[in-house]
């Protein structure tokens, strides 16, 4: 192996992390859960048409390719007229994403709630709404909080097929650093190291915020 070309490459490999990688994570995942809170609501809302197109939005979500998706919305939306820049194109195509997947964990973790915990809201004389923001949906974070950071992590790798429409980040870069050089196997290895850092720290992270969240549980 190139020791030198290593070292040579290490640097931009992580400042494409710094600066791609990780902000497209952040940004997709903030918006892609407020859209997973949005479809778990519609589902468990007992309003038949909201139920079913939430129940739509999660199997084409689901049952679809997310190489695909960002080819529709970067390829596909400029033949209605609908032209993206590289980097909305990638938010918004691992928003929708990450938003089909964890609408399902919202959704389960809202369900697992036992009944009575609606039952003493409505007692003490909440409303459903109010009863499901102080009450329900703060229970719900603590149980959602393992498979939801799973999901997270899962998308800080996803976000190398944004390098299939152009999006500079960490792998686009290692992309770009091993087409004139021909060290393939090197500069994808060193890229790989990174993606797995990366999840170690984040891994980590999530242990010690499920341990501060089992404080709280009952």
């Amino acid at each position: 192996m190139n020791w030198q070309l290593v070292l040579d490459s290490l640097g931009p490999i992580a400042l494409g992390a710094i600066t791609g990688t990780i902000p497209l994570t952040l940004a997709s995942f903030s918006l892609g859960l407020l859209i997973a809170i949005g479809m778990a609501l519609m589902r468990i809302s007992g309003i038949a048409w909201l139920s079913a197109v939430a129940r739509g939005y999660i199997s084409v979500i689901r049952g679809t390719p997310m190489l695909v998706q960002l080819f529709v919305i970067f390829y596909g939306m400029p033949q209605i007229g609908i032209t993206l820049d590289p980097w909305p194109s990638a938010i918004i195509a691992l928003s929708l994403n990450v938003g089909g997947y964890a609408a399902e964990i919202i959704r389960a973790a809202i369900l697992s709630i036992p009944r009575g915990q609606w039952e003493a809201a409505a007692m003490v004389g909440m409303s459903r709404g109010q009863a499901l923001w102080r009450i329900v949906l703060p229970q719900a974070a603590r149980v959602s909080v393992p498979p939801l950071s799973n999901t997270f992590i899962s998308l800080v790798k996803d976000t190398s097929l944004a390098s299939v429409i152009l999006v500079t980040e960490l792998f686009r870069v290692a992309q770009r650093i091993a087409a004139p050089s021909g060290e393939f196997l090197t500069i994808y290895i060193v890229a790989a190291v990174v993606y797995w850092v990366i999840c170690l720290v984040l891994a980590g992270g999530q242990d010690r915020l499920e341990r501060r969240l089992d404080r709280y549980a009952v």
